[in-house]
Formats: C-alpha cells, sequence, structure tokens
C-alpha cells in the first residue's frame, strides 16, 4: 500500500482558492464585455501598469524589440522554433483526409480544416516565457492558422523583446503588449481596436486558466490549465540529488505548483527530502520554490512499479519524469499523464524550452481525457457524404425511413421517403402523423 513521507495542503483549501479566482475573473469578463476597450485600460493599468496608445505593436516597434536581443539568444530561439516546427510537421503528416465507399454508391470523408484565427497568450510576470511563443505561434502555423494573435505582459515597462523576437519569428501576424485576464478576453470577445479569435491557447496563471475556462464555448481553447504539475518516478537506480533538483526545477514555476515523489524506495525518499531542503538553501528561486514544496510537494513510497502506476493514474499530473530501471514499462502501462520524460538523460526542461514537444499540457487531472496542445489542436476535422446512384440512395432511405419512425421523426423519415420515391423502384408512402414510438429524453 502507498505510504505518504510528505503530504501537501487538503484538497478543500485548494478549492476554497479556486472558488475565490472564478469569482474574481467573471467580474473582469463582464465588465470587458461590457466595456470593451475601456475595461481593457483599466485593467491593464491597475495589473501592469501600463497603458500605451496602442496595445498593437507596429511594425517599427517589432523591428526594435527584435534589435535589442542578442544574436546567441536569436540563434537559440530559432533553433528552439526549429525543433517544434519539425516535430509539428512530423505529426501533422499523420492527419489525412479520408474518402472512401462504404457502400456501392455511398462515398464518406471528412476533411482536415485549420482554424481560421487563433490568439496566443504568452505568460509573462515574474518569468517571461519565451519558449511558449514556439509551442502556440509555431505549431498554430505549421497547421495552417490564417490569422495569428501573440499576446504578453509588459516587462519592467515595456515590451519584452526576446518575446516579442520569438513570436514575430514564429509567424505571428499580430502581437500585443497585453497581460492576464485582459488579454485573454480582449483575444477571445474582441474589443473595439481589437478583433475576436475563434480559438485561445497558451498557458498562464490561475487567473488566465480561470478566464480560459469561462470564455470555452464563445471560443475554443487548447485545455483547461492550472499550475504546473510534476511527477517524478524513481527507483534506487537514481540518486536523490537529481531527484531534487527535477521536482524543484518545476516547483519554482509558482507557490501552488505540485512536486511529487513516487518510488519503490524508502532510502531513496529520504535521500530526496533531505536533499530538496538542502538545494533550497542555494536556489536563486528557493523563495517560491520553498512554498510550492511546502504547500503542495508529496514524497509516496509504493510496493511496486504496478502500485506506483496506479497511483501516477491516480495523480494524472502534467510532466511525469521517469528514472527507473524500466522506463518503457511506464510508457507501456500509464494513461493518464501530460507528457513522459523518459531516463535520467532527459528531463521536462528540455520538453519546456528546445527538444520540440510541446509545453502546453493538461494539469488538474485532465490527463484522464486529453494530451496536450499540438497541431491536431489547431485543426478540425469536418466530415462529408455523397450518394452516387439512385439506387444507394433509395436503399440508405428505407433503412433511414424505419429507424426515424422509430425514433418518432416524422419530418426526418419523410426525408428518407422522398428520396425512396424520387430514386427507388417502389413507392413509399408520404409520412401521416402519428405519436412518437420514443418519447422525447428517454
Amino acid at each position: 500500500m502507498a505510504k505518504y513521507l510528505k503530504r501537501g495542503i487538503e484538497k478543500s483549501q485548494v478549492d476554497e482558492a479556486d472558488a475565490e479566482v472564478r469569482s474574481v475573473v467573471e467580474g473582469f469578463l463582464d465588465d470587458i464585455k461590457r466595456r470593451g476597450d475601456a475595461a481593457v485600460r483599466e485593467m491593464s493599468r491597475k495589473f501592469d501598469d501600463w497603458t500605451p496608445e496602442s496595445f498593437r505593436l507596429s511594425e517599427r516597434e517589432i523591428e526594435a524589440a527584435i534589435s535589442k536581443v542578442a544574436k546567441r539568444d536569436l540563434d537559440d530561439i530559432r533553433f528552439a522554433q526549429e525543433q517544434v516546427r519539425n516535430f509539428a510537421a512530423i505529426q501533422k503528416e499523420c492527419l489525412r483526409d479520408v474518402e472512401v465507399e462504404t457502400l456501392p454508391g455511398v462515398i464518406l470523408g471528412h476533411k482536415n480544416i485549420p482554424v481560421n484565427s487563433v490568439g496566443c497568450y504568452v505568460p509573462g510576470g515574474k518569468y517571461p516565457m519565451v519558449a511558449s511563443a514556439h509551442m502556440s505561434v509555431v505549431t498554430a502555423k505549421v497547421a495552417g492558422v490564417k490569422r495569428i494573435v501573440a499576446s504578453a505582459p509588459p516587462h519592467e515597462g515595456s515590451a519584452h523583446p526576446a518575446i516579442v523576437a520569438a513570436m514575430h519569428l514564429g509567424g505571428a501576424d499580430e502581437i500585443l503588449v497585453l497581460g492576464g485576464v485582459q488579454a485573454v478576453a480582449s483575444m477571445a470577445l474582441g474589443t473595439q481596436s481589437i478583433d475576436p479569435v475563434d480559438m485561445v491557447v497558451g498557458p498562464g496563471n490561475m487567473y488566465v486558466a480561470e478566464a480560459k475556462r469561462q470564455l470555452y464555448g464563445r471560443v475554443g481553447i487548447d485545455l483547461f490549465a492550472g499550475p504546473t504539475e510534476t511527477l517524478v518516478i524513481a527507483d534506487e537506480t537514481v540518486d536523490g540529488e537529481l531527484c531534487a533538483i527535477d521536482l524543484l526545477g518545476q516547483a519554482e514555476h509558482g507557490p501552488t505548483s505540485p512536486a511529487v515523489l513516487l518510488t519503490t524506495s524508502e532510502a531513496l525518499a529520504r535521500e530526496t527530502i533531505r536533499e530538496v531542503e538542502r538545494q533550497l538553501r542555494v536556489l536563486p528561486t528557493a523563495e517560491i520554490a520553498r512554498r510550492s514544496w511546502a504547500d503542495y510537494g508529496a514524497v509516496i513510497v509504493c510496493d511496486s512499479y504496478e502500485e506506483m502506476v496506479s497511483e501516477a493514474d491516480r495523480l494524472a499530473f502534467e510532466h511525469v519524469q521517469v528514472m527507473t530501471e524500466d522506463p518503457d514499462y511506464f510508457l507501456d502501462n500509464l494513461t493518464n499523464y501530460g507528457a513522459l520524460f523518459l531516463g535520467p538523460r532527459t528531463n521536462v526542461a528540455f520538453g519546456d524550452k528546445v527538444i520540440g514537444t510541446n509545453h502546453t499540457l493538461p494539469t488538474k487531472q485532465a490527463g484522464r481525457y486529453t494530451g496536450g496542445l499540438w497541431v491536431g489542436k489547431f485543426i478540425k476535422t469536418h466530415t462529408y457524404q455523397r450518394v452516387l446512384t439512385d439506387r444507394a440512395s433509395a436503399f440508405v432511405g428505407e433503412y433511414c425511413s424505419r429507424l426515424c419512425m422509430l425514433e418518432g421523426f416524422a419530418g426526418h423519415a419523410e426525408q428518407a421517403n422522398a428520396r425512396v420515391r424520387r430514386y427507388g423502384e417502389r413507392e413509399v408512402a408520404p409520412y401521416t402523423a402519428v405519436e412518437p414510438v420514443l418519447s422525447a429524453g428517454k
């Protein structure tokens, strides 16, 4: 049975904090719906001390921002984007249009069509996440999205040069310097100066995540994402130092980022706890990571690989770092996660920044029903049908008529009957009023 050597705060406390965020975001969105640019400008002044003449950067402003980025940094951005672009292109190749004759004269198919417009949010704040521009903008570009709007908050009183460079090099058509709920809402709802998009993607803080949740339906989103989560699955083949590094490397994202060790070795578990405390004394981001570890960190000791799989699937964490004698066992058996990082030679930071897989991943157990952002999220699969012969139309029509009447849908049945009468060899009488066989809702 799984044994906890360390636990985080109670779920009820997390739920209480989530409820408060929901209420705040609902008020923000209502205000932006009613007042548009005026509300956005007030929020930007309040939260970012940022009220430029226009939130949209001009071509000249984009060029000026990029000119401030060192050549080495630009080269690194281009390298990372090349990895993301290449893998996204490979993924896109598996999305094929289909057309098949399922019955003589009956053609069914589907087409994969890119979303027309997308808003890509890139987090700023304490950690301006340049890499998020690669993950959303580049991937949307590979998918074939026609209009890509990218937005990030100001940094130290202006647009962040490296983020602007990443957005521009990635293929953004419009670049906004706007953060938080006001950025997501402006792109989703539209304002007097910002045209709305069809889909909003990208990570963000708890308020951005909640805004996306409340806007879902009005626009599409990539996924429901909360604070970064990391799960390290390890056995005695690895040491506590590496486990602690990989836990704290994600705990520094924010004070509500869960970091959990799952292991079959109690000795490794205790060594990792000691290592976490040692590293927190020297880690530059220790102030945040310490709070995260104290409130959301956990250490769980299991009896077997099978029990670790069961616990990991129950947690369904965003990042799962596997450092065991047989990491492929977890690749073959885990079903609920955002992304896997297999073996000690790789790590979550590789995936976050450069290796080519997408870092926008499901959190809060959403890995039970969805994967992360990928080129396919920007592509809609639409079906179509074509009937080529009279005989095929009448043949399918007879089945359709009977099935419609089984449900009591006389109008539907008449659609089928008309084709049977027109294209078939024998007559089908027009419908007459009948009582439905099945009542609605049953």
